[in-house]
């Protein structure tokens, strides 16, 4: 049945849980109040999000296995990666099935993407374009014709508009349906002309130390990690590592283990009660020990103090 939804959120892990893929982690790098905008969109075989979010920021997504995803800038902005790659706002990217990746924002961040099933891509793209869209083996950057790029940007922008003012009109089947025809020919519009970006060995490179990086993270999520250990155990020099973390995260890795550690924290002060454990407590378990400068960081990152998120009603 089509549906829609749009939410509003304060909280980088609210809003990190409320999008649609198998995972997302959300990593605040700015200063400022957060505050972010998800429009969700479900067709018949069409699923499409639209994004909004307004502090630098690191997202790491391992996107649902068996949907053809493409994504898209809806308003130029500040720089953001995907990937280690530019998204520009005549560019669209298509991504890898099942893929999972880094992106990285310096500033507001705006865009949207739209899915298939993979075999309903792939027999549409045959079928409408006469062309191969098997998802590719590794993310793709495409220019499309400027045309076809305005065409899906405004067709994306009116079903995010109804969500807003008409839910009603998309939970109409037929209404889907014909939304979801139109949505569809736009997209093989900009996937079937235009150019297609090259990727290098050295790219293709660093982004699988990028998924090893991420992968020993994930596995130490609690603990302190150190340069050396991480190195080891991905198998590079420091200084390759250095380079690929500031061509995808914008930053060095130590400065993104300290951020992650500064929000696992903060989402651990949420959700404990004071009386079950203390400030000192929390901030020792994810490697602080310089309380003092703990707190300063902290407030600095969140505009409060540890202690006020821990005397608040658990989330």
């Amino acid at each position: 049945m089509p549906s829609s939804a749009v939410h509003t959120f304060t909280d980088p892990d609210d809003y990190a849980a409320a999008i649609r893929a198998g995972t997302v982690e959300l990593t605040v790098n700015g200063r400022g109040d957060f505050t972010a905008k998800l429009t969700r969109i479900d067709l018949h075989r069409v699923w499409m999000q639209r994004f909004s979010d307004k502090l630098p920021r690191i997202l790491h997504s391992a996107n649902f296995a068996g949907r053809a995803i493409i994504s898209f800038r809806t308003q130029p902005g500040p720089s953001l990666l995907w990937g280690g790659v530019e998204l520009q706002a005549a560019n669209i990217i298509r991504h890898n099935d099942g893929t999972t990746a880094f992106q990285q924002s310096s500033g507001s961040a705006c865009f949207a993407s739209m899915s298939l099933p993979v075999e309903e891509m792939v027999s549409v793209g045959a079928a409408v374009a006469g062309i191969d869209l098997t998802p590719p083996k590794d993310v793709l950057t495409l220019t499309p014709l400027p045309s076809a790029l305005a065409r899906l940007q405004r067709l994306h922008a009116a079903a995010g508009q109804l969500a807003e003012e008409a839910p009603e009109i998309i939970a109409n089947p037929d209404a889907a349906r014909g939304l979801e025809q139109a949505l569809i020919e736009a997209m093989i519009g900009c996937l079937g002309k235009g150019e297609v970006g090259e990727d290098s060995v050295a790219q293709r490179q660093h982004e699988l130390i990028m998924r090893r990086f991420r992968r020993v993270v994930e596995e130490n999520a609690d603990q302190s990690l150190f340069l050396p250990e991480i190195c080891k155990a991905i198998g590079v020099s420091d200084r390759t590592l250095r380079l690929c973390c500031q061509e995808h995260l914008g930053m060095g890795p130590k400065r993104y283990l300290l951020l992650r550690r500064m929000q696992l924290a903060r989402r651990a002060l949420r959700e404990t009660a004071s009386s079950v454990a203390t400030v000192t407590e929390i901030a020792t378990r994810y490697g602080f020990w310089h309380f003092g400068r703990f707190a300063g960081a902290y407030r600095s990152l969140f505009g409060e103090m540890p202690s006020a998120t821990l005397h608040r009603p658990p989330a």
